[in-house]
This record gives structure tokens, sequence and C-alpha cells, in this order.
């Protein structure tokens, strides 16, 4: 069975449910973080605790577990945010490195290394093609996330386009709920899925006959022929926004800021509060425009080997 997710964190997380709950639980090395409202360390006592109630949740879910099987060699990740930007390129071309690029321009050289993960991609597609033209079955995880179905939409229209009739795929969605000992549980995308749970989402498998395909790739190539600056999803269907779409989020987060602000901060409360299935990148290149407009100011810059948005910003009247 060929494994195909389509962010990294996904991957990882995969890769370990393959293998995990296999024979006796050893335990592993692990941190906690505990903070309190009025600022003061948390004392000796509260983290042993804390360790202690965390390393026992570890041992339930191992035992509990049942182990995805397979091996590491059978995953592959398309870690290639399809969601923005160009996809007038149906293969993985220099328009989607482009893309990358500009996403990973608010980092350091040495975080997110674009070019790695567009040559990895191109790498994988060939793995792929061998194993289906081989007879393997694809197994694609994707959610509602938008880099994660359109990783899938992407990934169909390609398929298409190999014309293998015979080619087996099967598809696995996440369910946007779960309920957790009376906790509501909700999940962006397969990377927030700990290893333990990917093997009770298989019977949410289903078969990919030739008309769905059809109609999957049929639907990307329409949002080709429209190449908007962005895609989501909106009434449970892909579709082309435009480049402003989570303007809207961003401003009404900035309202509520002091007249100066980390923007760091702005960006983690709007990834945590709305949702969004987004990354860091684009919001912060939303900022980056909303400055050039002359909307905001720059106070200082971020401290060096640190992401662009570590910094202090300010509304301008």
């Amino acid at each position: 069975m060929v494994e195909i997710v389509f962010s990294d964190s996904a991957g990882g997380s995969l890769k370990s449910a393959q293998h995990y709950g296999e024979g006796k639980y050893y335990g592993g090395a692990f941190g906690v973080i505990i903070s309190h409202s009025d600022g003061s360390k948390p004392t000796k006592t509260e983290i042993k605790t804390v360790q202690r109630e965390f390393e026992e949740k570890e041992r339930r879910a191992w035992e509990k577990a049942v182990p995805l099987g397979g091996d590491s060699s059978d995953v592959f990740s398309f870690n290639l945010a399809w969601s923005v930007g160009s996809i007038a390129d149906s293969s993985v071309g220099l328009e989607r490195l482009a893309v990358l690029e500009r996403l990973f321009s608010i980092c350091p050289e040495d975080v997110g290394k674009p070019a790695e993960l567009y040559q990895s991609a191109i790498k994988n597609l060939d793995a792929i093609r061998n194993r289906a033209e081989n007879g393997e079955t694809l197994r694609m995880w994707y959610s509602n996330q938008p880099d994660e179905i359109c990783g899938l939409y992407w990934l169909m229209n390609l398929l298409e386009s190999w014309k293998q009739p015979s080619i087996k795929i099967v598809i696995v969605k996440l369910p946007e709920w779960e309920v957790e000992k009376a906790t509501t549980i909700r999940y962006n995308g397969w990377g927030e899925v700990e290893p333990g749970k990917w093997h009770s989402c298989l019977d949410m498998q289903k078969a990919v006959p030739e008309a769905l395909l059809h109609a999957i790739a049929s639907h990307w190539a329409e949002l080709q022929k429209e190449n908007a600056p962005l895609r989501a999803v909106i009434n449970g269907r892909l579709q082309s926004v435009p480049e402003n779409f989570y303007d809207d989020f961003i401003l009404r987060e900035i309202a509520l800021e002091k007249n100066e602000f980390h923007e760091a901060n702005l960006i983690g409360r709007i990834l945590g509060k709305y949702q969004l299935g987004i990354g860091d990148g684009w919001l912060a290149l939303r900022i980056e425009e909303m400055i050039r407009a002359g909307k905001l100011g720059i106070v200082s810059s971020a401290p060096e080997g640190r992401p662009s948005y570590r910094r202090i910003l300010k509304k301008k009247k």
C-alpha cells in the first residue's frame, strides 16, 4: 500500500502510526509547558504531577492503539501548498517552486528549504507512478484543510493524465470532529492526528471509481483555468478565492490590538481563534502588504535568525 499525505507533519505522524502500539510501552523523552495567569512559576510538584499525567496518557494510548502497518518507505508527502499561487502547471514545475520560495521568504534561510520540498515532490511522483504501474494501491489521506484538499485534487488530476485505467486509488477523509470523554476535538489536518488514532480512521476509507477520479480531475482543471491567487473550501466545495480572502480576519484582530503590538502574537491568535487551516506564511505576507499600503508601520525589526514577523508593528491612522 502506497500512503500519500499532503504535509510533512502528517507524513511524520503516519510513519509513527505504522508501528505505534507494537510491543511493550517503554516511555520516552517529552516536555511539558505550564503557565499561570498571574505569571508565577510552576512548582516542582506541579511539574512532576503534569509529567506523570502525561506519561499515563501516553501509556494508555500506546496500549489501546492498533498499528497501521506498513513501512516508512511506503509514505510519500507532497508539502506543496497548492491552495496558494498559480496552479497553471499540472505537474511540479518551477512556478510551484516560486510559490514555495515566496511563502518561506518570511523565514531564516535554514528554515523551510523550499528547494528540498520541490525536489522531494518530483522524486516522490516518480516513485508512486512506478508503484502504481506495478499494481500497488494508492491511499490518500486528506481533509478540508486548503492545502490537503488541493493536494488531493491536484494529484487526482495528474493521475488521470497518466492514462492508467487499472490504477487503484482509495481515499480517507479526516473527520472534522471527534468526541473523547465529553471533550470535543476538532482537527485542522492530518498533521494534528496522534499516531495511535490513524488506524481507527480506516473505517472511512473509500475506493475511488473512475467516474469520481474524472469528476475531481475535471474540477481541478476548472480551477486551473481560473488560476486565482488562492483556493478555499466554501460550503463544502473547493473554490477559487481572491488574494484578500483572509484579510478581514487579520483586520478584525488588529482592531483589538493596542497601538503597538507584536506581529507574531497577532498571527498566532488568528490561527488559533479562526482555525482557517492556512499557515503563518500567507498571513505574514498579507500583513507585509498592509505595511506597504501604509496601513501599518514597523516599530522594530525581528531579531536576527528569526522569522520576519517576530517584530513590533503599530497602527497608522
